[in-house]
């Protein structure tokens, strides 16, 4: 497995992958903001492929110079492989360059199943975001 930044030739598989790990009401969620953090800032997207099949995908964004996980999504079949925990690292990297003031987990109805994640990797209560829809690639 490697983890890269998201390609403009990208958009297609990493589209179906939302649609087959995201729930349709989650997918419905994610699609637009994940347009628009494309337009603002792709490298703020990752990627993780194996064997050239995208497995896993992370939307990140910058918020008033808080890096926030938005939206992770990891192919069924790759689960519990280590590949969210490796999306993670490589988010936290990215904003950790860019020198934000912290970093936060968005959390909403749709990606709670995420907190063990999250938490395991050290993020606790005070970093975990409630409501998304404060961010501005919700709209």
């Amino acid at each position: 497995m490697h983890v890269r930044s998201f390609q403009l030739s990208d958009v297609t598989p990493v589209t179906e992958l939302l649609q087959t790990a995201l729930s349709e009401e989650c997918f419905e969620s994610t699609i637009e903001p994940f347009s628009r953090q494309l337009s603002w800032d792709s490298d703020l997207i990752v990627v993780a492929e194996d064997e050239g099949e995208i497995i896993g995908a992370l939307i990140g964004t910058i918020e008033k110079n808080h890096g926030c996980y938005f939206r992770i999504a990891v192919h069924p079949e790759y689960r519990r492989r280590g590949v969210g925990k490796s999306l993670v690292s490589a988010m936290e990297h990215r904003f950790q360059a860019r020198k934000v003031s912290g970093i936060y987990v968005a959390v909403d109805e749709h990606n709670s199943f995420a907190l063990p994640l999250y938490e395991a990797m050290g993020y606790g209560e005070d970093q975990i975001f409630k409501s998304v829809r404060k961010l501005s690639i919700v709209g």
